[in-house]
């Protein structure tokens, strides 16, 4: 891992338009948001306004633009925002939106590069977690010929080729070696579409918002007068002709590759949704949405599984806790000498990290081994879950009123002995995205550099009423 200070933004921006698909004007507003809060979305046309996080695993759709969606909140076609996200560096976001889906504006990620930018981008004093890719990793569909290939590298590089079978577009490619250049080489590429697709896209329900001002076409077809006219009246244009080889009269390329630039565009923002960003050289052949997903979920599990092996977390005891005591007693219900941990240390919405200081009066060391103190192993586990139940609890609005059960504990191991005069760093992690009350958490605790027991975890969040 390397890191950088994270950033967000200075004061809040806008921007209106409709949606690609449903046509629908939809406000979208960026807000500041603090260190470690990653980019979020939240509909706030819906009862409770849920926020959510921009998530891979939260996909649901991939058809002509990426959905993501939790609960009864949808956000579609989120691709090109992401993209300038991630290509301006910005960390923390929050993502307001009063629809379903995100205007489409041009077609590209201009308009929210130039808001993102109006609004200024400030350091924050934080640190930003890089992940530095160790291996290469490789995805192939072998039915449709699609192939990614990640390899380590000491910055952030994505390579893209298409080949649509089309003489008029080619074979095609672009490349982006650093995300300072994003802005200049990429943020103006536009999408695109076949004039084939047109119609059945229409049909389909889709496109309700494109107008032709927002996408080029590429005619690769002859195409008749009566065909010409047919398209115009669907998209209410006085005439549709073709005025250079094999594009519509609707937009003039920004690029001679505009097409390749665009799909180097959305794969950006796609892989946004692995969650931190990547020292990485990325190659993808033939990309979509599709498949730009599921590489980053195998991204985002790679990852996962290499934080597992990392060492343990550093305490700083001059460092302010994210939550002291009675910071936790605020969000946990249990009261000492039940209350396990003393300070949380970090979190975020996926990771937590709290610290016990071990000491000889704890009342469990005057009938466990007497003259041989060993905190018990089943009250390390039960430290785990409230170190736990704050990583849930605290994105409540009111954690007072909902408890934190236990439904299952696997693969506990117990490697080195606690006792008096330890202090033990308990670190968890979320496995998959809470559902329906749900977490699934992995726990490793550490005293220094020592791993001292791990395990995962399954709980459920109640209310207290039952309700």
């Amino acid at each position: 891992m390397t890191h950088s200070f994270q950033q967000t933004i200075k004061k809040e921006t806008s921007l209106t338009g409709v949606g690609l698909h449903t046509g629908a004007k939809v406000t979208v507003t960026f807000q500041p948001a603090p260190p470690n809060h990653g980019i979020k979305f939240q509909r706030i046309d819906l009862d409770g306004q849920p926020v959510f996080a921009a998530d891979c695993d939260l996909v649901t759709s991939v058809q002509r633009g990426t959905t993501l969606e939790k609960g009864d909140a949808m956000v579609a076609t989120v691709e090109h925002l992401m993209s300038a996200l991630v290509g301006l560096q910005i960390d923390n976001v929050l993502v307001q939106t009063n629809g379903i889906e995100i205007p489409i504006m041009d077609g590209s990620a201009r308009f929210f590069v130039e808001a993102l930018e109006k609004a200024g981008i400030t350091e924050q004093n934080e640190e930003r977690e890089v992940f530095e890719l160790r291996q290469n990793i490789h995805y192939t569909d072998t039915e449709s010929g699609v192939e990614y290939l990640a390899m380590p590298s000491d910055r952030y590089k994505v390579t893209v080729m298409i080949d649509y079978k089309s003489e008029v577009l080619g074979q095609q490619h672009a490349s982006l070696d650093k995300l300072n250049d994003f802005k200049k080489e990429l943020a103006n590429s536009r999408t695109f579409c076949f004039l084939h697709e047109l119609e059945m896209l229409h049909e389909a329900g889709l496109i309700r918002g494109g107008d032709l001002n927002n996408a080029i076409v590429v005619v690769d077809k002859p195409i008749t007068d009566v065909e010409q006219k047919r398209l115009a009246a669907l998209f209410n244009k006085p005439d549709i002709t073709v005025v250079e080889e094999g594009i519509l009269n609707n937009v003039k390329l920004n690029y001679h590759n505009e097409p390749a630039r665009h799909k180097l565009l959305d794969v950006i923002g796609d892989l946004g949704l692995v969650g931190i960003p990547i020292n990485a050289n990325i190659i993808a052949t033939k990309p979509g949405h599709k498949h730009n997903v599921e590489f980053a979920k195998i991204l985002k599990s790679h990852i996962k599984q290499e934080r597992m092996k990392d060492p343990a977390p550093q305490y700083d005891p001059n460092k302010a806790p994210v939550y002291d005591a009675m910071g936790i007693e605020k969000i946990l219900p249990h009261r000492y000498p039940f209350l396990l941990i003393d300070k949380i240390i970090y979190l975020n919405d996926t990771e937590v990290v709290g610290a016990k200081a071990v000491t000889f009066n704890e009342e469990y060391f005057q009938g466990h081994f007497p003259g041989n103190p060993v905190m018990p192993g089943v009250l390390q586990l039960e430290a785990m879950a409230q170190t736990g139940g704050i990583l849930v609890l605290h994105q409540l609005p009111d954690p007072q009123n909902y408890d934190t059960y236990f439904i299952k504990i696997d693969k506990v191991k117990f490697k080195q002995r606690v006792v008096p005069g330890d202090t033990v760093l308990f670190k968890m992690e979320l496995l998959s995205p809470i559902r329906r009350g749900i977490i699934e958490m992995r726990g490793t605790a550490y005293v220094g550099n020592r791993l001292v027991s791990e395990a995962e975890l399954m709980a459920k969040i109640q209310r207290k009423d039952g309700k």
